[in-house]
């Protein structure tokens, strides 16, 4: 737990503020997730997770999403070689730890689809032949909020096998200039592995073995019901939602510190867990609601344990 805060001080180092986006990494790669990040260009989401990768001894890579990418270029393909008469495996930049997915929200939905197997199986097929992926593997896929052109809607099946959606917004006033000085000085900013690949894997054991009670179980339960039955929304949450609320609970117990969830963890991640989860009706998209205002009705609603 000691080097969970060492490693948020390495990080800190590089990114300034999105306290928000540095902790939601860090419950999905303790608890096996993929994240979703909505925000303006400009906010550090790259150099997030290369800083991550360091702290933390993993490979990582980046894949811009554009409308003439082919499944292949994610994947890999079988290729052929004329000067040995024969074909190899060439396998895609989804071959990584933590793995960069720019503007997915570009490419077409058979693209889009390609990441499907490899973040729900942790595994991908080329020409017939199964690969697993390296152990942890998350994906970080960003999409710009303001630049609908040229753009195609996730499918609900892909939004669903995202853990949880951020989203981001600039920072506060000190930030920036705190961001404006640092590019003045101009001086690389270099960070050091906090964290060994097999200390990660140990802290993801010991996430998984974090104590939740019945009782809080059965209120992750109502919450998830709740987006089922209410007015304003024509599909509620799948019941993935529900398990990955209780993956993050757990995970954020965990850097908090404590051994065992509690209801305000479950409050915390309920939004960033459920928001891309829930299709709001004609009628709310109407009076200008968000998922989140819904959300929020509902966790108000929800007695708590």
């Amino acid at each position: 737990m000691q080097k969970i805060e060492i490693l948020k001080r390495e990080i800190q180092k590089v990114i300034v503020g999105q306290e928000e986006m540095i902790e939601a990494i860090l419950v999905a790669l303790l608890s096996s997730g993929h994240i979703l990040l909505e925000g303006m260009p400009g906010l550090a989401k790259t150099t997030a997770v290369k800083t991550f990768a360091k702290t933390l001894g993993l490979t990582f890579a980046r894949v811009q999403f554009t409308p003439d990418l082919l499944p292949s270029d994610i994947i890999g393909a079988n290729i052929y070689n004329p000067a040995k008469m024969e074909f190899f495996i060439k396998k895609g930049p989804v071959f990584t730890n933590l793995l960069l997915a720019d503007e997915i929200n570009r490419a077409p939905a058979k693209v889009q689809s390609a990441l499907l197997e490899a973040m729900q199986e942790r595994q991908v097929t080329i020409d017939n032949q199964t690969f697993v992926l390296p152990k942890p593997f998350l994906v970080m896929a960003t999409q710009n909020p303001i630049e609908q052109e040229g753009t195609y809607n996730l499918p609900e099946a892909q939004l669903d096998r995202f853990m949880m959606k951020i989203l981001l917004d600039v920072g506060s006033r000190e930030d920036e200039l705190e961001i404006l000085e640092r590019s003045e000085k101009g001086a690389q900013v270099e960070v050091e592995e906090i964290l060994s690949q097999k200390e990660l894997l140990e802290a993801m054991e010991q996430v998984s073995q974090i104590f939740v009670d019945k009782a809080l179980k059965e209120y992750i339960v109502d919450i998830v019901f709740a987006t089922r039955s209410h007015p304003k929304l024509r599909f509620g949450s799948s019941p993935r939602g529900g398990i990955e609320l209780l993956k993050a609970a757990k995970a954020k117990a965990y850097l908090e510190g404590a051994e065992y969830v509690v209801p305000e963890y479950i409050l915390q991640m309920a939004k960033p867990i459920l928001r891309h989860r829930v299709i709001l009706s004609y009628e709310a998209k109407a009076e200008g609601l968000s998922s989140d205002a819904i959300l929020n009705e509902i966790l108000e609603q929800v007695p708590m344990p």
